[in-house]
């Protein structure tokens, strides 16, 4: 049976819907093939599930890699594949192979963020199906880019923070280098990739023809530290850890110790520190020569460190955050997970959606982080079990239950 031609909504807007409030749905009827594993790929496919595309996620029969991972990995299928069928397909046979390149045919967008080189070898690379299909969009994410020497080598996140110079300025001046608290590369890759993904899409309106797309967590990293590489680039010296605080300005990002936790706080600009003083009646400490002018505060900052905790040490954070938004100075509680969760900025955003699976499994997790106009956020349905999909995927694409059942005899697809 020949695949069914691609079907792709028309996204030029017409001057009559110029101004008019976004729809809820604006990828609606924009179909999604998902070879990812892990966070970026499946990262970047849920984004788009959450804007109303259709998504197939394909996976071994044995599963997304993050299903085997203990209770974390758990968490990313839950975090980072809501909204999407899943078929389970060995794509090292000649049957599973020949179902993927169906399920390709009847897509606009294929991303994968195998192992560098392996959807090549297994003939499912871009140069193969775009050549087939030229108005596909195909994105691929990988480690370290297919220029390089690094091409071939596996890459992870934390590689990428490595590599990039980012845990070199992470941490405090004395001790080993930190990577960031989460995986901030691969989320980061995942909103990166799906921003290539929409504009390829809108470019394909104008063109006709679809694109090869590459995001790199490498340039990803790279990317999250534009303006310090900016800077050093420009001939500064070359960034350090530090810590709290920032180099060139003070105070700027300092944390500083209250009565039952802790503020973060910046107050570099002259105006603002001025502000700062009066907040806190030290109005004297303005033209202190010690901190009168943001280079003196800089040469001073051990000192400025002890006074603002002498200012501020007998406050609750709370108390500080309430004190100092008032006389409109920078400040954050740095707050733990449950008290985060408790906040009311956060409850009364809406980005806390419950995700719900047709067997009655319910979970709570993150919605997307922006709205489309007065529309509410989207709360897709829960991650599905792997190979939960597979019958009706098939059927989609023209197989009937004969052939179904015996692919799934040959163990072809779960």
């Amino acid at each position: 049976m020949p695949p069914a031609p691609i079907v792709v909504p028309h996204m030029s807007p017409s001057p009559s819907s110029l101004g008019a409030q976004a729809p809820a749905a604006p990828l609606a009827g924009v179909r999604v093939l998902d070879f990812g594993q892990y966070i970026a790929g499946p990262g970047a496919t849920m984004a788009l599930a959450e804007l109303g595309a259709t998504v197939i996620k394909v996976e071994p029969l044995t599963g997304d890699q993050a299903r085997h991972i203990g209770r974390y990995g758990e968490s990313m299928i839950r975090a980072y594949n809501r909204g999407k069928r899943s078929i389970a397909l060995d794509l090292k046979n000649t049957s599973g192979r020949e179902v993927a390149l169906r399920l390709i045919a009847r897509s606009d967008i294929v991303i994968q963020n195998l192992r560098p080189g392996v959807m090549d070898k297994l003939g499912l690379g871009p140069a193969e199906v775009r050549t087939l299909h030229p108005r596909l969009i195909y994105l691929s994410i990988s480690g370290f880019g297919s220029s390089g020497p690094s091409h071939a080598r596996p890459g992870y996140d934390i590689a990428a923070q490595a590599e990039s110079g980012l845990m070199s300025v992470t941490g405090e001046p004395d001790r080993l280098p930190q990577k960031v608290g989460v995986p901030i590369v691969d989320a980061a890759a995942a909103q990166l990739g799906a921003q290539a993904v929409l504009a390829a899409l809108y470019g394909r309106e104008r063109s006709g023809v679809g694109e090869t797309l590459e995001v790199s967590l490498l340039e990803t990293a790279l990317h999250l530290q534009a303006a310090t590489w900016c800077e050093y680039l420009g001939g500064a010296p070359e960034p350090t850890r530090l810590g709290d605080g920032q180099p060139h300005n003070a105070p700027a990002a300092e944390v500083v110790a209250t009565r039952d936790g802790h503020i973060v706080l910046s107050a570099y600009a002259e105006d603002h520190w001025r502000r700062f003083c009066r907040a806190v009646g030290r109005e004297e400490l303005a033209d202190d020569p010690r901190f009168c002018s943001n280079e003196r505060r800089v040469a001073h900052r051990a000192e400025l460190r002890a006074v603002l905790s002498d200012c501020l040490a007998g406050y609750t954070s709370e108390e500080c955050v309430a004190l100092l938004s008032r006389h409109q100075i920078v400040a954050g509680a740095v707050r733990r997970y449950s008290e985060v969760l408790a906040s009311q900025d956060v409850a009364t955003s809406g980005l806390l959606v419950e995700a719900a699976s047709a067997d009655g499994e319910r979970y709570r997790a993150l919605g997307l982080p922006y709205r489309l106009g007065a529309a509410p956020r989207p709360a897709p349905p829960a991650a599905p079990d792997c190979g939960a999909d597979g019958a009706a995927v098939l059927a989609e694409a023209g197989y009937s239950e004969a052939d179904i059942a015996t692919l799934r005899q040959n163990r072809v697809v779960a």
